[in-house]
């Protein structure tokens, strides 16, 4: 069953202009708490399994899809005969871009004043910045949050695209579209929300900050308690050549990791946080941990509260018993997906559907326009739109 009608966000309706990572993530993330997301997809596309390719058939489910071309003339009118009736329109484009189309947020709000109009960009609609390409690591690097993530080499290491595409961008967009939403239903007055990556990212550098302010984050790097210095909190490769997580931070936890790990009596004179220490305590455990296999080790901790966790693959993940147990991830259609996440005890959701061929819902959305189908033919035999 489709999650559309079902969940907190049920009879909100999102027009979401196709894009790539973060935009695709919010309308996503949209459309799994129960909105009915419509997806402006590029009519040039049409008729492909997925609207951007198979890598994206995760991002790209619940929606359904309207194949437009976007530079016709007469491409503006069918997207604000969308918009009219909408609570929630997303764009990703640069700066300037959706103004051009004639579907800028001045003329989007005008045909319907209680709109909230989400613009996704990786530098935000203002700053020197703003109009310059970038991605991912370009962003999270010019807000600090990248310096700190430190390799085995010492170099600064990119955490994929999670960070700023998803978590920065992403879900600070589906964050702010549900914010204001709240305000347009209070007020009956809709705005603009300027969801920028930099920004994002740069909430997610509050705690460094706050330990900075306090002399417990020091430079350079690799000294400090989350950026690998600390032996109990890191990763330690296994005998069969796998890895363990551990996050001992409490005094507590960290009896019970030198407890397992059978260095109680060998550390006891040793201070958890005597920095001095902290290589020579760091080897030990990494010598310790290499006299074992992962499951070895997992059978030590089990059930304790040492704070120690199997460094799992994207592959292994859906498999693990607390994973499965709380259905973390799902099967549909062939592919893995993480299910729609947080849970509501009221308004639950259910699986949103698969991703929508490039155009397969052009003429059913138009029609809930308000379109016949004479004016739904006259647009498809001009290029406006078309239909898979």
């Amino acid at each position: 069953m489709s999650s559309r009608g079902r969940g907190p966000l049920a009879g909100i309706r999102v027009i979401e202009l196709g894009g790539i990572g973060p935009g695709p993530f919010a309308g996503m993330m949209l459309a799994d708490m129960g909105a009915d997301v419509v997806r402006v997809d590029r009519a040039g596309h049409v008729g492909v399994a997925a609207p951007h390719g198979s890598s994206h058939q995760v991002l790209d489910r619940g929606r359904r899809s309207l194949a437009v071309d976007l530079k016709h003339p007469a491409a503006a009118d069918v997207v604000l005969n969308l918009v009219a009736n909408a609570d929630v329109l997303l764009e990703g484009f640069r700066p300037g871009v959706a103004e051009r189309l004639g579907i800028g947020p001045d003329r989007a709000l005008e045909r319907n004043p209680r709109l909230v109009y989400g613009r996704m960009t990786g530098w935000g609609q203002q700053g020197p910045y703003a109009r310059r390409a970038g991605h991912d690591i370009n962003y999270i690097a010019v807000t600090g949050a990248l310096e700190p993530i430190v390799g085995a080499d010492g170099a600064p290491t990119a955490p994929l695209n999670m960070l700023g595409d998803f978590g920065g961008g992403g879900m600070l967009m589906a964050f702010g579209v549900v914010a204001a939403l709240l305000h347009a239903r209070r007020t009956g007055q809709g705005q603009v929300v300027d969801a920028a990556i930099v920004d994002g990212t740069a909430l997610f550098t509050a705690m460094l900050h706050s330990m900075r302010a306090h002399g417990e984050w020091t430079e350079p790097r690799g000294g400090n308690l989350f950026d690998g210095a600390a032996p109990y909190y890191g990763v330690y490769r296994t005998a069969d050549d796998r890895w363990i997580s551990v996050g001992a931070i409490e005094p507590q936890f960290y009896a019970q990791l030198l407890d397992g790990l059978g260095l109680a009596e060998e550390l006891a004179g040793v201070p958890q946080d005597d920095k001095a220490a902290w290589p020579r305590v760091r080897a030990t455990f990494a010598r310790r941990f290499a006299e074992r296999t992962r499951p070895r080790w997992m059978e030590t901790f089990a059930g304790s509260d040492a704070c120690v966790a199997e460094v799992l693959s994207p592959a292994e993940a859906p498999g693990h018993e607390h994973m499965a147990a709380r259905s973390v991830f799902v099967e549909h259609d062939g592919l893995t997906h993480p299910a729609p996440a947080p849970r509501f005890s009221q308004t639950p959701g259910a699986w949103p559907g698969p991703a929508p061929r490039c155009g397969e819902h052009t003429r059913e959305v138009l029609g809930e326009a308000g379109l016949d189908r004479a004016a739904v033919d006259a647009l498809v035999d001009a290029g406006v739109v078309r239909q898979a």
